[in-house]
């Protein structure tokens, strides 16, 4: 699990390879993570927006960005946990991810970033 804290805000990331959605034969190698957002601040926050930077070892990148996640964009009071599960899906056994998440505070309507730590997406068969 990786995880990290950014203004009050912690993000803790567990991934899984998926073999029976991917078909090495055709360069598709499935990952699916589940993300946990816990709101350790004093304020009432909502997420608004994504932002994803994926990188796959065969030198592709490829930048997400969208509204809230897996269509909600949830609202956390002082120690409310948010969890979720999403995918992502490589050409390669070999990549990682990052990126952040646009918050707003309640009180005053404020915006500020969360990071998303760097994780990486392994196919199990890589891993000896």
């Amino acid at each position: 699990m990786t995880t990290q804290i950014t203004a009050g805000v912690k993000i803790s990331v567990d991934v899984v390879y998926q073999p029976e959605y991917s078909n090495p034969e055709k360069q598709h190698y499935m990952f699916s993570y589940q993300i946990t957002i816990e709101n350790l601040g004093d304020h009432t926050i909502q997420l608004v927006s994504r932002h994803w930077d994926i990188f796959d070892s065969i030198g592709e990148f490829k930048q997400v960005d969208g509204e809230g996640v897996v269509g909600q964009q949830p609202i956390l009071e002082p120690g409310q946990i948010h969890q979720y599960v999403s995918g992502c899906n490589l050409k390669s056994e070999i990549g990682y991810m990052e990126g952040y998440y646009e918050m707003i505070k309640e009180l005053d309507g404020s915006v500020f970033l969360v990071d998303i730590p760097r994780f990486n997406l392994i196919a199990s068969f890589k891993l000896n």
